[in-house]
């Protein structure tokens, strides 16, 4: 059974991967996934439970991680009276394994869904233009470093995939050739992968790590600033030697003809203190997260949703003003809703339990036991696992990773001071998310914000291959290579 669940991962693994040509949205691959993996899981465990009541703990753990917490589930449960050991594994799949995994992962979901209603907010209203439109620097090597350090910044603030998209609109109004764009779209994504993974809010991945208690804020912004710098600057470097000169013409504009007959939008009724304002107060909103976060200990979705409790309240005082102006107009919270991207939220859910079935059937500390033993430490692990998440999607990869490694306790330490790699903010967690972040953008299908470049600019997959490939490799190398000296020799000496 264990052999077949991991056929038909694979299988689904290569679905998501393949969602382009196949014609085949990844999210409902992903949700058939976790749909047969918990079916055969549970059959798996109906059948395993039982003949392991008669064997020593530390045999059945090896065989079935859970089993310590099934005994006492059974203990508590079924104290009373005799049960069949069919119902024993169902109640504990159903009441126990699947109600904890779906907790952890509606944290992640929760928080991804704030945070893009704020961002979607800020957008609609036409927020970001108060930063594109001081863009206008002519020179195009100077423009793409502009254009990029703007996208790193903004990225580890808000989020890659958002940053990719507003940046990409922005190159409309500025650059007409589309290759050249292509050039300046293809370093958009390595900065906006770049950029969100020395932030807890930055990216997908980095989310998950936090969310889940492995990294801190302040685990992460001091460890990882810098390859993150390199992950950017290297390969921007390497690529404005593909631009010469200046950009002609201006920024395009609508005429005023075309504003008068255009349809009234929600960037039209606000005025340029409000747009201003719901700016300040979203990005403000989603600086304040781990801030909460680390005063309450609260889960970071409490003070995302708490984020958009108040701009809801702010936008709608807002609009309460503006009587005189026809309700389709305005963008209120209920209408961003609409234009969130449950698609991609639905993925999440369904890839994220599919792997949760791998991690309660034991499947991922195997795995984790074989990487231990065949790769040499922690850090080829991770620049491994990096390299992968170029060819298929990271959040799986990162989810695995997740159910692979557990803290380990003060007692596991004392007994192998090597767990040390994987404490909270430990080397091992840290590593990851750089890797899994900046190791996206080695193909354009690696990541997120590389797809919806990749979209909307319409960039042919082997193109990026050629020209960004190794571009990307050499940041990605350079960043890795910084982090593993900085932990060798910078840490020690100050730490």
């Amino acid at each position: 059974m264990l052999v077949l669940m991991v056929a038909l991962f694979v299988l689904g693994y290569a679905c998501i991967a393949l969602e382009h040509p196949l014609k085949v949205d990844k999210s409902a691959s992903a949700l058939i996934l976790c749909a047969v993996l918990w079916t055969l899981y549970i059959f798996h465990a109906e059948a395993l439970l039982p003949s392991l009541e008669s064997m020593d703990l530390e045999q059945a753990k090896a065989l079935f991680p859970s089993f310590a917490e099934f005994q006492e589930f059974v203990a508590e449960k079924f104290a009373d009276g005799n049960v069949e050991a069919k119902e024993k594994v169902i109640a504990f799949v159903t009441e126990v394994q699947i109600v904890e995994h779906l907790g952890d992962v509606a944290q992640t979901l929760f928080y991804l869904i704030g945070a893009m209603t704020i961002v979607e907010l800020i957008d609609v209203h036409g927020g970001f233009t108060i930063i594109t439109d001081k863009i206008t620097e002519r020179s195009k090597r100077k423009l793409l470093w502009i254009v990029c350090v703007i996208t790193f910044f903004m990225s580890a603030i808000l989020d890659n995939l958002t940053t990719a998209i507003v940046m990409t609109m922005l190159l409309r109004k500025l650059v007409f050739d589309q290759r050249e764009r292509w050039i300046y779209a293809g370093c958009i994504i390595i900065a906006a992968n770049s950029g969100g993974a020395f932030s807890p809010i930055g990216d997908v991945t980095t989310i998950m790590l936090w969310v889940k208690g492995l990294v801190t804020t302040g685990g992460l912004l001091p460890n990882l600033i810098v390859p993150s710098l390199l992950a950017m600057i290297v390969p921007v470097y390497l690529a404005s030697f593909m631009l010469k000169g200046q950009l002609e013409g201006g920024v395009k504009t609508n005429s005023n003809a075309e504003k008068q007959t255009a349809t009234l939008r929600p960037s039209d009724i606000v005025t340029e203190a409000e747009r201003r304002h719901l700016l300040e107060y979203g990005v403000a909103a989603l600086l304040f997260v781990p801030i909460f976060k680390s005063i309450t200990h609260l889960p970071p979705f409490i003070g995302v949703l708490f984020g958009l409790g108040a701009l809801w309240v702010y936008t709608e005082i807002m609009y309460h003003r503006k009587k005189d102006v026809p309700d389709s107009a305005k963008a209120r919270i209920t209408r961003c809703l609409g234009r969130i991207d449950f698609a991609t939220i639905l993925f999440f859910l369904g890839i994220l339990m599919a792997v949760a079935t791998l991690q309660c059937s034991g499947i991922l500390q195997s795995l984790a036991a074989w990487l231990q033993e065949t790769l040499p430490n922690v850090y080829v692990i991770d620049f491994v696992i990096g390299v992968l998440s170029s060819i298929v999607d990271n959040v799986p990869l990162v989810a695995g990773c997740m159910g692979m490694y557990d803290i380990p306790t003060a007692a596991q330490l004392a007994a192998d001071p090597s767990l040390a790699d994987f404490t909270r903010d430990g080397v091992f967690w840290m590593f990851l998310a750089y890797c899994a972040g900046v190791g996206g953008s080695l193909l354009i299908i690696g990541s997120a914000a590389g797809v919806v470049v990749m979209g909307l600019e319409h960039i042919n997959f082997m193109w990026y291959v050629k020209k960004f490939t190794l571009v990307a490799f050499a940041g990605y190398a350079a960043g890795a290579i910084f982090y593993i000296l900085q932990e060798m020799f910078i840490v020690p000496l100050f730490g």
